[in-house]
């Protein structure tokens, strides 16, 4: 199997979870955080539908300078513009994939702030990294977050302790 195949079958499996933890954000509770140095509700729901564009990053340039690339935060309005956002994302995630060859993967990517290089790893190391490892992580703060204020968690890789 090539490597696009297996991200774009796993980008589609991720999305499954993704999508159940977004749709138990709720506008409502957008601007809570757990703590002041935290991301609120919102802002962390937001990037969560975001990640996916770094697939569309790593396939189409050859290096990321977070200097020249001035991301502002940005927290959508509602649940569905929320969803609308994430399904847009990964929808060109797939697309940029689909004709990746695993050559196209194994090219090297850099990361910078400006003249700094933080990282040089093939782009399959950083699209493993920046999307599925990242968006587990976040994710997983999602899911505390919505525990602390009592809402029901929805399983992920099995059921939780809200699914019996």
């Amino acid at each position: 199997m090539a490597m696009k195949d297996a991200f774009i079958a796993e980008i589609k499996q991720e999305a499954v979870n993704t999508r159940k933890m977004l749709e138990r954000a709720h506008p409502d509770k957008f601007d809570w955080k757990p703590h002041e140095k935290s991301m609120t509700l919102g802002r962390l729901a937001a990037h969560i539908a975001e990640i996916p564009v770094w697939v569309n990053r790593t396939m189409e340039a050859g290096e990321y300078d977070f200097m020249k690339n001035i991301v502002k935060p940005v927290t959508y309005s509602n649940t569905a513009e929320l969803l609308k956002v994430f399904e847009e994302r990964q929808t060109a995630a797939i697309a940029a994939l689909q004709n990746a060859t695993d050559e196209m993967l194994n090219i090297k990517y850099k990361l910078k702030r400006g003249a700094d290089t933080l990282a040089e790893l093939p782009r399959k190391v950083l699209i493993r990294n920046f999307v599925f490892s990242h968006l587990a992580h976040h994710r997983g703060q999602l899911s505390v977050y919505l525990r602390m204020l009592d809402v029901p968690v929805p399983g992920m890789y099995g059921p939780s302790a809200d699914e019996k």
